[in-house]
């Protein structure tokens, strides 16, 4: 492939080959071993941590992605060398994948605790967040507080949008004055303006709920994680460049 990277080729290939899985091996078998399920639900392993940023829901969404990858990846991947780059990406979207879990257990762990104070039990509510029937004595708040908590218990994410915020934040960083355009506004804008501005947008949407360019249930809290871990990599390694923590190709 001519003006692709190393490491972003084999990346698009890795994500094309379990986007393949995930159509080939039916009944949701593949996606429930490889996408990231919420850590008190059964179906989740550790691995997904990591499998999850190869998993994509439809052909959209990795196209979208991998056009992403691609465009931005191979700019930075030529300033990074292969090793910091694929250290780069993994970290900006494990970044992404812990920050989406933080906000899942922030919302979830008070409602649990408060059903656990009413006087259910730990298997009462798995058992409701497994099968969707609720138990017997809930009262009305009580049943919308356990339908929150069954989404998130249900709740299942993939993408590698976490590690490609990343990919974009380093992009700004790395080429400011670059112009980019997005499809529906053709008006150049440099990258340092268009990238903080997406992000902006992702920010007010994972608060707000409300969807701008993407579709709802985009996990948009884990595009800030992957943003804040990318923006934070590069800016240690800006700062530590001269010094003995420095980043060696």
């Amino acid at each position: 492939m001519r003006g692709i990277t190393e490491t972003v080729k084999h990346l698009l290939i890795i994500n094309v080959l379990m986007f393949i899985g995930t159509l080939t091996i039916q009944n949701g078998v593949f996606y429930n071993w490889f996408a990231l399920h919420f850590p008190k639900n059964d179906l989740f392993q550790p691995w997904q941590i990591l499998t999850h940023m190869f998993m994509h829901g439809n052909f959209m969404h990795i196209a979208f992605n991998m056009f992403a990858l691609w465009m931005f990846g191979t700019a930075v991947e030529q300033v990074f060398g292969a090793r910091k780059f694929i250290f780069f990406y993994i970290s900006a979207g494990l970044g992404a994948a812990f920050v989406m879990l933080g906000v899942y257990y922030l919302q979830y762990l008070p409602l649990e605790s408060d059903i656990l104070s009413a006087g259910f039990t730990s298997t009462q509510i798995h058992d409701t967040m497994s099968t969707g029937k609720v138990m017997e004595g809930v009262n009305i708040t009580q049943r919308d507080q356990l339908q929150s908590m069954f989404y998130i218990f249900n709740s299942s994410m993939v993408g590698a949008s976490g590690a490609i915020m990343g990919v974009l934040v380093a992009f700004g960083m790395l080429f400011p004055d670059s112009k980019l355009m997005l499809i529906f506004l053709p008006v150049p804008i440099k990258a340092k303006y268009f990238i903080p501005g997406i992000i902006a947008l992702d920010l007010i949407s994972a608060i707000t709920g409300q969807s701008f360019f993407s579709p709802s249930n985009t996990a948009y809290a884990a595009h800030i994680g992957g943003a804040l871990t990318g923006f934070l990599m590069i800016w240690y390694w800006k700062k530590t460049q001269f010094n003995k923590n420095r980043w060696d190709r």
